[in-house]
Parts: C-alpha cells; structure tokens; sequence
C-alpha cells in the first residue's frame, strides 16, 4: 500500500489508559458536571452516571447533556480542562517515537481529547515535535465525538489534503472504526489483548498491541 497516510487515534491508541487512568478520568467528568457545570448531584452519583454514559451512550458526558441539557461544548471544555492537569498517571511506550520515525508513511492523529490537551498529552509522552503541527482535535472540526457521524473524518481528510480511501486509521474503539469505515477509510484495530474481531465489516485489519500494530502499518507502508 504506498503512498498511504497513517491517522492515529491519540488516547488508549498511542498511549495505554490504565484501568486506573481510565477511573481518574470518570472522576474529573464527575467533579466537570457538579462544580464546573453545578450540577445538583453527588459525586458518587455523578461517577456512576459517567458509567452509565459510557454503557449507554459510548460517551461519558453525554448523559449530562440528555439529561441536564448542557452543551456537548460545555461538557467537553469543562472536562478536557481538568483532563489537561491528571496526566501524570500516563506512562509513554517505551521506544515508540523510534518505531514512528521508522515507518515510511506520513503520520496525523485525529483525536476526540480537545487540542490543548492533545498537545498536553503529546509533550507527556514525548511525540509533540514529531506531531506538531499534524494533530487535530475533532473541537478543529466543530464536532465533540468521532462516533456519530462519518462526517467528521471526511472534514479531517479534507483539511489533510487526503483520499479517505489512501489512509489507514488506527484506533482501539469500535465506535470511532465504524465511523471511520463509513467516510472510506482502511481501519485498524488495536485490541490491546481483547478478542480480535476481524470478522466485523468495520475492520481492515487488528493488532494485538501497539507493537504488533507497528509491524503491520510498517508492512503496509512498505
């Protein structure tokens, strides 16, 4: 597959959330509704929403917005701005930015964290000067989520100069892949361990883990 563009996703794709991480993470959306949003809910009864969001919706602030009637928009600042400052928990794949430099294909990330904590991200675990100026946030798109509409990746193809059909789009959740596959483009999979669903219609191709998922892009970008 020459001539193919790599579109990584950014959180649990080129770095791993933890249980633990992923635990803060419904905190923060917790203490974003009750304190930056004031809504009149408890915490525990907060987080426990955010887990029902994420059950129901794919989404963790999205019960708020049904709910409540807050923005997407204002969910999504309020949490990301907490987001930005609960980094430290992340711990970056060793040799990665060696292995990213090595394959031959041009390399963008399109992810659903907001652009300031993309790049927050990205200086954490070192792979900020080799994305500058290549990372999107789907808030560059007017949009909140990658798992609603495939819109979103066709506008992201566009601002890229790319064919959907030439790029490979790397992620770990099937929400986002079936969006993707939908406006065209070649999906992969990151399983982290979990079954390896080639058999679905939403996916090209699957990785194990991030290693394995580097060989592979290296192949196809070979």
């Amino acid at each position: 597959m020459k001539n193919k563009i790599i579109v990584w996703d950014l959180d649990n794709t080129l770095y791993r959330e933890t249980p633990e991480f992923h635990d803060l993470m419904d905190q923060i959306t917790a203490e974003a509704a009750i304190e930056d949003l004031h809504l009149p809910l408890k915490i525990d009864e907060a987080k426990a929403m955010v887990t029902e969001s994420y059950r129901t919706y794919r989404d963790g602030g999205e019960i708020f917005v049904r709910k409540y009637g807050v923005s997407p928009k204002e969910i999504f600042d309020a949490y990301h701005k907490r987001k930005e400052q609960h980094l430290m928990p992340i711990v970056p794949y060793e040799g990665l930015l060696d292995k990213l430099e090595n394959l031959r294909c041009p390399q963008y990330i399109f992810s659903t964290s907001s652009h300031d904590a993309c790049e927050a991200i990205l200086k954490h675990i070192g792979l900020f000067n080799f994305f500058e100026g290549r990372f999107y946030s789907v808030e560059d798109f007017d949009a909140y989520k990658k798992n609603e509409t495939a819109d979103v990746y066709l506008k992201f193809c566009r601002k890229i100069g790319a064919n959907p059909q030439n790029c490979l789009f790397v992620d770990d959740s099937y929400s986002n892949l079936e969006c993707a596959k939908k406006a065209g483009l070649n999906t992969i999979r990151l399983c982290h361990g979990k079954p390896n669903d080639k058999a679905s219609e939403y996916i090209d191709y699957a990785a194990d883990n991030i290693n394995e998922c580097l060989d592979l892009l290296g192949n196809l970008c070979a």
